[in-house]
């Protein structure tokens, strides 16, 4: 879906305007993918707009970093204010996305990445429902990829890095051009790892199951926690278990997790129909709390919100 502008992006320390937030041709991280990133989203609540899970989504850009040794000039404390600030200087009324990233700029070529200077920026723009307001509402088609999620001695799954992403664009191109609204990768044992850009639940028996991450490949997420802790919350059992395609088939329900995905049924597996091929009632469920989560209205986990 195309980026809607929006009025600042912060670069570097500095608010600059929309249409001069640009980098050189030369640019290190765009011939060679050594660059991490995250996704955040901030809701529209009662009391203003606010940002969910802020830390803990900027200190896995700082974890990341750490895995691909790019040093940060920017501490985790700086990274929020400079977050927040992105928020004040755009309409964030109705929600946005926000995107931080960490590249390597201008300044050196070559595969070696010590020499090249780091930069950062955050830039934000709305983003409704990442895979389709239907999708959200009734579920979504998923395809089993023939390619499979990188192994984590290659490259490192824990780090939310841009080059890795290669492998899911072209999961999520197979899946698109035939026919499904998304993928699942396997990892390199055959199990599920995770969707394109979303962690993988399945439920069964009333049990609420998903890969574990470091088994799986898939890198750990924000939101897939978020949702763990709200099922167990609501009274849920949770297990992170291995799971191989033909759970997906024989599950009664089942969902994805993401900062863009947020908690989107899934409908059908491979022209597999899951369950009845409608949201179940545990999906539905952690869905519609998951929400009121976001908008402040559960006092519980209210800590998971920041006001700018």
């Amino acid at each position: 879906m195309p980026v809607k502008p929006t009025s600042k992006v912060w670069m570097d320390g500095q608010l600059v305007d929309w249409e001069k937030a640009t980098v050189h041709v030369l640019t290190h991280s765009l011939h060679y993918g050594t660059g991490t990133f995250e996704g955040i989203r901030c809701y529209a609540t009662d009391d203003g707009p606010a940002v969910f899970r802020l830390r803990e989504h900027l200190q896995r850009l700082v974890d990341s970093c750490k895995i691909l040794l790019i040093p940060l000039s920017y501490d985790l404390d700086e990274l929020v204010e400079a977050s927040l600030d992105v928020v004040r200087a755009n309409d964030a009324s109705q929600g946005i996305y926000l995107r931080p990233i960490v590249y390597l700029g201008y300044g050196e070529m070559g595969v070696n990445p010590g020499p090249a200077p780091v930069n950062v920026a955050i830039a934000a723009w709305p983003w409704s429902a990442y895979l389709g307001d239907d999708g959200l509402a009734n579920g979504v088609s998923l395809k089993i990829s023939t390619w499979r999620r990188h192994d984590p001695n290659a490259v490192p799954t824990a780090a939310k890095s841009t080059g890795a992403y290669v492998n899911a664009a072209l999961a999520k191109l197979e899946a698109v051009n035939d026919g499904y609204d998304e993928a699942i990768m396997l990892g390199p044992n055959g199990a599920i790892s995770e969707g394109t850009g979303e962690n993988v639940f399945i439920v069964k028996h009333g049990v609420v199951r998903t890969p574990t991450p470091s088994m799986a490949g898939a890198l750990p997420g924000i939101t897939q926690d978020s949702v763990i802790t709200i099922a167990r919350h609501l009274g849920y059992e949770v297990r992170f278990e291995s799971l191989l395609r033909t759970d997906l088939f024989l599950a009664d329900e089942m969902f994805l997790t993401g900062t863009a995905a947020e908690v989107t049924p899934v409908r059908a597996v491979d022209d597999r129909i899951i369950g009845a091929g409608t949201p179940g009632p545990v999906t539905t469920q952690l869905q519609s709390t998951f929400f009121k989560v976001t908008r402040g209205d559960v006092p519980e986990f209210r800590h998971w919100l920041t006001y700018p």
